[in-house]
């Protein structure tokens, strides 16, 4: 009775079906392998950018101005000090990127070295509303701004990417930055400056020039902070694979072959915060409205080996009902081990592919690995058939199913319209195949 059950061709569908599951667990393998290594590139990554400098945020100057505030109590007046920011009215900024490549053992990352130069003003007017709000009537309330002790900073995400910055020129004379005083949420460099005479200016709509020049080296992106009621910016690269992102898209943009270009406007109504904030408030993030651009590789091979691996359990299925089919068509006899053994070597191809991946390259190494496993599995199934042409015809569709694979996952926008349409087609083949099957005849054979 256990024969009958064991030769049944139910019994034989679910038991393949079974070993395609259990192929499951070697898959997960190495789906965890490659998370592994995606890990360890991603700390290689971290320690290029730990040296080089990391991914940049860059504003433009922007006025910190103390603010000391006395406030009356039952216990009398307590003083609270605070810093309040100003933004700039202008901020232009016109750069180009030098894009190279720089290497960790076998793992690589885009870097630049930034040519950037700064230009904008900031306007009496917008110090003169601070003074505004000082002069609110209120009893037990006194605010003071000490104009005199006002710092400009210049705010940058990663200071040890400065490779060279000139002197700020601000209404004609030069200053030398320092190190910011400042523990808000910006990081920056800053200068100390005196701007009481600002207030005293004879037109509220006094303009105060500021111009600098900076080399800034980091690693994948280079954005920029809005920090100014308009602010422009112009970027230039030879690189042609530039990924915009941030709050902002470039209003303007060309790309080709040997790089892009780009330019971003944005103006303070665009923006989730206004001209001036006390630091530290609830609620402000310039980072937040952020813009730039990303240097894109397209080739991310631990990304395709991931895309890879998700269709594994389906090819094994397919491999699988290959066996099947031949059994059932051609009256032959596969073994449940023989089926475990080709879906073992079925997904190796997976190991093979991402350690030569790491080395050559994703597409050589899918040519690799995928020829490999299919003259092993067709190998094998020329032996165990007895039938060489059916160990050439299984390879070949096995090689089919590869080709199928790999424009899934270099595909990006249509593989899953692809792999839509190649599943309809392998069930419609299916179906084709063993329209003439009596399944009951086979089962009682």
């Amino acid at each position: 009775m256990f024969t009958t059950i064991s030769q049944s061709v139910t019994f034989k569908v679910l038991g393949t079906g079974f070993l395609a599951m259990l192929m499951l667990i070697p898959l997960a393998q190495v789906q965890g392998l490659v998370g592994e290594r995606n890990g360890l590139r991603a700390q290689a990554l971290a320690d290029i950018a730990q040296r080089w400098g990391a991914a940049q945020n860059v504003g433009g100057p922007v006025l910190a101005i103390p603010r000391r505030v006395r406030v009356q109590t039952s216990n009398g007046w307590i003083t609270q000090d605070g810093t309040e920011i100003v933004l700039a009215d202008r901020l232009d900024i016109a750069g180009t990127l030098a894009p190279e490549v720089r290497h960790y053992g076998i793992y690589s990352t885009p870097v630049y070295t930034a040519e950037l130069k700064i230009s904008g003003q900031f306007l009496a007017r917008d110090l003169r509303a601070l003074e505004g709000l000082k002069n609110v009537p209120d009893e037990a309330r006194e605010t003071t701004y000490l104009f005199d002790r006002a710092e400009l900073r210049l705010p940058l995400a990663d200071v040890r990417g400065i490779r060279r910055i000139s002197a700020l020129k601000l209404d004609g004379a030069e200053r030398a930055f320092g190190p910011a005083n400042g523990n808000g949420a910006m990081r920056a460099i800053a200068l100390p400056i005196d701007v009481s005479g600002w207030i005293e200016a004879a037109r509220d709509d006094e303009a105060h020039r500021f111009e600098l020049n900076l080399t800034l080296a980091g690693t994948g992106s280079l954005q920029f902070l809005p920090l100014a009621r308009t602010t422009e910016a112009h970027l230039a690269a030879a690189w042609p694979n530039p990924g915009f992102g941030g709050a902002f898209l470039p209003a303007q943009r060309a790309i080709d072959d040997k790089g892009f270009s780009a330019q971003w406007q944005v103006l303070d109504l665009n923006r989730s915060y206004g001209q001036h904030w006390q630091e530290g408030e609830a609620g402000i993030d310039p980072a937040a409205s952020a813009f730039g651009v990303n240097l894109y590789q397209p080739a991310d091979l631990y990304q395709q080996n991931e895309r890879a691996g998700k269709y594994g359990v389906l090819f094994v299925a397919l491999t699988f009902v290959a066996f099947f089919l031949f059994e059932v068509l051609k009256k032959l006899r596969v073994h449940p081990v023989q089926y475990l053994l080709v879906g073992l070597a079925l997904t190796t191809f997976y190991v093979v592919l991402l350690a030569l991946s790491e080395q050559i390259g994703f597409a050589f190494a899918y040519l690799a690995a995928a020829a490999a496993v299919v003259m092993l599995v067709g190998g094998y199934a020329a032996a165990v058939l007895h039938a060489w042409r059916a160990g050439a015809t299984l390879g070949a569709a096995l090689a089919l199913i590869y080709a199928l694979l790999y424009g899934l996952v270099v595909s990006e926008q249509y593989s899953l319209l692809m792999g839509a349409l190649a599943l309809l087609a392998v069930v419609a083949a299916l179906m084709y195949l063993t329209r003439r099957v009596d399944w009951y005849s086979y089962a009682a054979a």
